[in-house]
């Protein structure tokens, strides 16, 4: 039976016509994606991304000439799409963990498995629209989050950092962490307080809690947050204008 909700528009990149095409098919199989192209190459994927290109999904070799899929993770243009690694080698799992990419797949894949890796985009991305409408309101630099089942009131000056975990986000505070049940990407959208800033694929700062910055390490508080490499100028541009 034909899916309800919008399909995810997917991204094929690996420079094995045999791996493409094994992918194509078995997008063509699942109602819930959409192939808006199928590549050779990482450098030809972040020009179409840096385009403007919509994407949700990217199903994304590792080992490839110029960009590896790793590095193309790291330079991934604003919002940034889901990604599930699929490779021929098992020994990438940490820079993979390291990275939050959604899943890891190791070839040969069967649809078994890409099935259930792409239910888990479809099921992250049901979970952040069915949070996004009611999980954080604000006036002023007060924040009301929805965790627990139940609407807490924060002073926003009082959160150091917001880290990503999958499908939600923990606000942590000198004292606490809350978690909230809303992507860091939909919650960096909805947040109006022009004094956070993100600094890595999976933190957010707030720049008037930052006491230190060394080797591009943040600290805050008793927590140390890394400033990723492909948000490093930016990073310093707004800290010199503090």
């Amino acid at each position: 039976m034909p899916s309800t909700s919008p399909r995810l528009r997917c991204l094929i990149i690996d420079d094995n016509e045999i791996n493409r095409l094994t992918l194509e098919h078995f997008v063509e199989m699942t109602d819930s994606l959409e192939l808006v192209a199928s590549l050779p190459d990482a450098v030809q994927a972040l020009n179409l991304l840096r385009a403007g290109t919509a994407v949700d999904l990217l199903l994304l070799d590792i080992e490839m000439p110029q960009l590896s899929g790793l590095d193309l993770v790291r330079v991934l243009p604003e919002p940034q799409p889901e990604v599930i690694l699929v490779t021929s080698h098992a020994n990438f799992a940490v820079d993979a963990f390291e990275l939050q990419v959604l899943d890891y797949l190791v070839k040969p894949v069967d649809y078994g498995r890409f099935s259930k890796a792409v239910n888990r985009a479809v099921e992250q991305r049901q979970a952040a629209a069915n949070a996004a409408p009611s999980s954080v309101e604000a006036t002023d630099s007060t924040l009301f989050v929805k965790t627990n089942n139940k609407l807490l009131r924060l002073d926003f000056d009082d959160v150091l950092f917001i880290e990503a975990m999958s499908t939600y986000s923990v606000l942590v505070t000198p004292k606490q962490k809350h978690i909230v049940y809303i992507t860091l990407k939909a919650l960096e959208e909805r947040l109006p307080f022009s004094y956070f800033m993100r600094v890595h694929r999976s933190y957010m700062v707030n720049m008037q809690r930052v006491e230190a910055v060394q080797d591009n390490m943040l600290q805050l508080g008793s927590y140390e947050v890394p400033i990723g490499k492909s948000y490093q100028d930016e990073f310093y541009v707004r800290l010199r204008s503090l």
